[in-house]
């Protein structure tokens, strides 16, 4: 009885081996370079603006070859279909074959690109700085002195 345990034991282990392999979510987003650092990465994962196949995700969670990230980093937002795992950081063009970005994302982040860039150019902008007077101003205004 106790040979057979041991058997499964190891059945389940040699089936796992062959699955696809999987990394931390938190350090494949280090390696695709979406992160600068797996600690940002991992804050990033704990604030909940990571989804692995439409749930949220913790820091731990596997990823596969196939599933599904929707990453949110300030407004922008990436939707990606990971192709490779990787828990080594190599060069921007080894992480590009990571992963492959929907086109709807590609078309979204595009839009509202170019929607900021208009927000941009009717902003009023001031052609020189403030001189002492209109700083004094501002302070006042801003802090109700």
């Amino acid at each position: 009885m106790a040979c057979q345990s041991l058997d499964m034991n190891q059945a389940s282990r040699k089936s796992e081996s062959t699955a696809a392999p999987a990394v931390r979510v938190d350090k494949w987003l280090w390696a695709a370079r979406f992160f600068k650092t797996r600690s940002l990465a991992s804050t990033a994962v704990k604030g909940g603006k990571v989804e692995i196949d439409g749930h949220k995700a913790k820091p731990s969670a596997n990823v596969r070859a196939g599933q599904q990230l929707r990453i949110t980093k300030g407004e922008v937002v990436f939707e990606i279909d990971i192709v490779d795992v990787s828990d080594k950081r190599g060069p921007a063009t080894q992480a590009e074959t990571l992963y492959s970005e929907t086109e709807a994302s590609r078309e979204r982040r595009a839009e509202r690109a170019a929607e900021r860039r208009a927000a941009r150019i009717s902003m009023p902008r001031p052609t020189t700085r403030p001189d002492k007077k209109q700083r004094r101003q501002l302070r006042r205004f801003k802090h109700g002195d």
